[in-house]
């Protein structure tokens, strides 16, 4: 059966296939092809009902910036351009594109403004000229905003900026930075928004996409049953009658993929393998191995955390640190079938989810965000001789756990809180060279941020703007902005502060809110050196469990998608404490709380100010621990994982 389909062509966006998703959850299949590779003839088919385009890393005016055959857009096909896609479509159609300065960049949260076009003359937003005249009959309003309210939130993630707009295109909406962040052609339902409709953060980016599936008259005939259904089908063919190796870490991702796998070829055909790696939560291994025999697994505890820290003596680069970390569990794979001798008759199973290939820039045109252990050069290499299956590596977190339920997995093994693969590993940072006090100079935003101040810190975490990976520095905000019912401060007003920060200062790339400090009133810090220790780890445990358990004590646990707890090697104190000692606190705590659906995008999680004060109360307690910070970065500009 040849099904109705929107193609996306991927130019290198972070967000490509959660387009997609966002599609197929409307029951009209979509497909992603590469646009070089895909041939005008197969868009002109019946069948294509409309064509999307993408956001990406880069500029169009760089000499490698993906392209499409222009021809494209003579097609009578409706088009929708995201960010880099609405860029290209505007640019090659015949209008300018402006590259991104302090005033222009938006990253995370913003108000698109629509705009009720009346019978107003049309003016080009660059020169105040006119562009267009359109009698009453002519003026309706963009149809990709139907049922969309004048003012909402959209997740922006761009530099450049549409400047002037091509003949016939006229404005559909705006934002204080981006005067064209939605355009379209009236005559040839061409539409081009400088936002993100596909993350779930921006609000009504679900109904931005029903409005183009309408406009593309595509009437749906895809279920995700039907997905379900193909991939049994295609994971019977890959695997024939050979036995699975399944890397089981006790997360969602690795537990789904061993109930549906089971399904598929039967349990008595797979063997879980869990790896102590030594960078698990306090009381991760007996859980795990409980948790996951309890639905039938067949379960094989392997204790290597000796290993895996000889391994990462030294290492201080997070990119490194993954390497290490996934080379090293290829190294247990391989010791593993040696021992056992299924060289032969065995495959290797992961339960990698898409955001781990994409945030590593495994589509062609994509920008690397972090390298996922999963996809370490020699894994790869594996996967692409086919050594390697990934049941459910085009799926994000929500389908994970819609899928796991409908295998009838536990309740409490679906919602676990997501877990890096590589554990504890990139949730404390190293350092190798020590610096010793650092003075907290506070530097000032602009004047539309009056009596906001920051310090930059010497430290520097991963990042995600406008499609790229960033390395920089995150900033201490000083604003208290309280809750003028509550008295304490305001989680949201913080989080749009840090927003605005980052998009004005390019050094940084996250915001944090001193939560409490072992020392009174510091006035300078320092930064310590350290690489992955059995003691280190043991000192983000503590801290770690304090938080996991006061969620559950208080009933917190599920109203947060994901808390990364981080350690940071760095002190605060007053300028008469010149280095560090073994009376001095050396390490810091940051706080991650998030809400997230598929870990494209993120917001930061709203959880009472009484479990910030606990759980900061309790981590003090810890003479190792100077500091607690709470991150209140969106993501985009922060990733989720500090590394």
């Amino acid at each position: 059966m040849q099904h109705e389909k929107i193609i996306i062509l991927d130019f290198g966006g972070q967000y490509a296939h959660l387009i997609a998703s966002r599609i197929r959850r409307e029951q009209v299949l979509s497909e992603i092809h590469n646009p070089d590779e895909i041939s005008l003839d197969y868009l002109a088919s019946d069948a294509v009902k409309g064509i999307i385009f993408s956001g990406g890393p880069q500029s169009v005016y760089d000499a490698d910036s993906p392209k499409v055959d222009n021809k494209i857009f003579e097609l009578v096909k409706p088009i929708l351009g995201i960010c880099y896609g609405h860029q290209y479509m505007n640019y090659h159609l015949g209008g300018e594109v402006t590259p991104g300065n302090d005033d222009s960049r938006e990253y995370g949260r913003a108000t698109v403004k629509l705009k009720n076009l009346g019978t107003q003359e049309l003016k080009n937003t660059d020169n105040n000229a006119p562009v267009h005249k359109f009698s009453s009959s002519q003026v309706v309003d963009c149809p990709l905003f139907k049922d969309i309210p004048p003012q909402s939130i959209f997740w922006m993630s761009h530099g450049d900026t549409v400047s002037t707009l091509p003949e016939g295109f006229v404005v559909a909406g705006s934002t204080d930075h981006c005067p064209n962040a939605a355009v379209y052609h009236p005559g040839k339902n061409f539409y081009g928004i400088q936002f993100h409709p596909e993350v779930t953060h921006s609000e009504y980016g679900s109904q931005v996409l029903k409005n183009f599936i309408e406009i593309c008259d595509a009437k749906g005939d895809w279920t995700i049953d039907k997905w379900t259904w193909e991939k049994s089908a295609e994971l019977k063919a890959k695997i024939g009658d050979k036995n699975i190796i399944l890397f089981v870490s006790g997360g969602v991702d690795s537990t789904v993929s061993f109930a549906f796998l089971s399904k598929v070829i039967g349990k008595d055909r797979i063997k879980g393998i869990f790896v102590d790696t030594g960078l698990l939560r306090k009381g991760e291994v007996q859980y795990v191995m409980k948790s996951i025999q309890a639905i039938g697994a067949d379960l094989t505890l392997m204790s290597e955390a000796d290993r895996f820290l000889r391994n990462l003596k030294g290492a201080y680069d997070p990119e490194i640190k993954r390497e290490i970390i996934g080379n090293t569990f290829l190294d247990v794979q391989r010791d593993y079938f040696a021992k056992h001798g299924l060289e032969d008759n065995s495959i290797l199973a992961q339960g990698t989810i898409y955001p781990d290939t994409v945030e590593t820039g495994n589509t062609k045109n994509a920008a690397t965000i972090k390298t996922h252990h999963n996809r370490v050069p020699e894994i790869q290499k594996m996967i692409d001789a086919g050594l390697v299956i990934e049941p459910i590596a085009d799926l994000y977190k929500d389908e994970v756990r819609a899928l796991g339920e409908a295998l009838g997995l536990p309740h409490e093994l679906v919602w676990r809180h997501p877990f890096p693969g590589p554990g504890l590993g990139v949730r404390i940072l190293c350092n190798e060279k020590s610096m010793a006090n650092i003075p907290l100079i506070r530097g000032t935003m602009s004047k539309a941020n009056q009596g906001v101040s920051y310090q930059i810190l010497p430290i520097k975490s991963v990042g995600v703007q406008g499609d790229f990976r960033t390395y920089r520095h995150p900033a201490i905000l000083w604003k208290e902005l309280k809750n003028p019912r509550t008295q304490e401060p305001n989680l949201e007003d913080l989080e749009h502060t840090a927003t605005r920060l980052i998009n004005q200062n390019s050094e940084i790339n996250r915001c944090l809110y001193p939560l409490g400090y072992a020392q009174p009133s510091p006035d300078c810090c320092s930064l310590g050196s350290g690489y992955l220790t059995p003691d280190r780890i043991q000192t983000l445990q503590r801290a770690d469990d304090i938080v996991m358990k006061t969620l559950q004590e208080m009933g917190l646990y599920s109203d947060i998608w994901q808390f990364p707890v981080v350690l940071v090697p760095i002190s605060f104190s007053s300028s008469q404490v010149s280095k560090f000692s073994s009376l001095t606190p050396q390490e810091s705590i940051i706080l991650r709380p998030i809400n997230s659906t598929d870990v494209m995008s993120a917001s930061v999680g709203k959880l009472p100010w009484a479990f910030f004060e606990k759980v900061t109360s309790e981590i003090l307690k810890d003479p190792k621990i100077s500091a607690v910070f709470l991150d209140i970065t969106s993501k985009p500009p922060g990733t989720v994982e500090w590394e």
